[in-house]
C-alpha cells in the first residue's frame, strides 16, 4: 500500500490531479402544472440502428461567476454527436428551440419516424416547443418524471461534459464558459473523442 501523500507528491511532480466529480444540484427538471399528454416513444432504446431515428435532449446548469448558465445540447441516438446545442442565462422552450432547430440545419430535414426524446421539464412539454416540432415535422416524447433512466443518454453526456471539462476549473463569466463549451463540443467531444 502507498501513502496518499506519496501519491499526491507524485501526481505533482508528473503534473496531474485527481478530479472528484461534484455534487449534483438537486431538482433540475421542473414539471409543468399542466398534465402533458406527450407518449414515450423511446421506451430506452436511444439507438435505433440508424441516424436520424431518435434525438435526446436535456438541459443543464453550469455555475459560472456570473450565475448560472444554461446548456440544452440534442444529440443523435446512433451516432452520440451532439447535433445542436444553445447557452444562455435562462431556461426556457426558446432555448430548446434553438438548440433543436441548430441541429435541424446540420442534419438537413428531420426524417419522417424522427423522435425528439427529453424528459417532462416545463422547456419540453411547452406549447411552443410543441409548435416548433410539428413545423419541422418531429414527433416529441418524453420519459416519465423523475426516473433518469428514461433519458439516461444526456444524462451520460452531461457526466462526461462535467467530468471531462468543465469540472476542471473556476469560470468567471457566462461568455468565457459558453466559449469554452461550444469549443469543447465541436472540437474535442463530436470530432476527436472515441465512443
Amino acid at each position: 500500500m502507498v501513502n496518499r501523500k506519496t501519491v499526491a507528491k507524485r501526481m505533482r511532480m508528473m503534473g496531474t490531479k485527481g478530479l472528484s466529480p461534484r455534487a449534483l444540484v438537486p431538482v433540475t427538471t421542473i414539471q409543468s402544472k399542466q398534465k402533458s399528454s406527450l407518449p414515450d416513444l423511446a421506451k430506452r432504446l436511444f439507438d435505433q440502428g440508424q441516424l436520424n431515428r431518435a434525438w435526446v435532449s436535456d438541459i443543464i446548469y453550469l455555475r459560472t461567476g456570473e450565475g448560472w448558465l444554461y446548456l440544452c445540447a440534442i444529440r443523435d441516438g446512433h451516432s452520440r454527436r451532439v447535433l445542436g446545442w444553445a447557452m444562455d442565462s435562462v431556461q426556457d422552450s426558446q432555448l430548446v428551440g434553438r438548440a433543436l432547430r441548430m441541429a435541424c440545419t446540420l442534419r438537413g430535414e428531420a426524417p419522417d419516424e424522427l423522435i425528439f426524446h427529453a424528459d417532462r421539464g416545463t422547456q419540453f412539454t411547452s406549447r411552443r416547443l410543441w409548435q416548433v416540432c410539428q413545423e419541422l415535422g418531429i414527433a416529441q416524447t418524453v420519459g416519465r418524471t423523475g426516473v433518469c433512466f428514461d433519458n439516461a443518454m444526456s444524462e451520460s453526456f452531461w457526466s462526461t461534459l462535467k467530468t471531462e471539462f468543465y469540472d476542471r476549473k473556476k469560470w468567471p463569466t457566462r461568455d468565457g464558459a459558453r466559449q469554452a463549451v461550444a469549443r469543447w463540443i465541436e472540437i474535442v467531444y463530436n470530432r476527436r473523442r472515441r465512443y
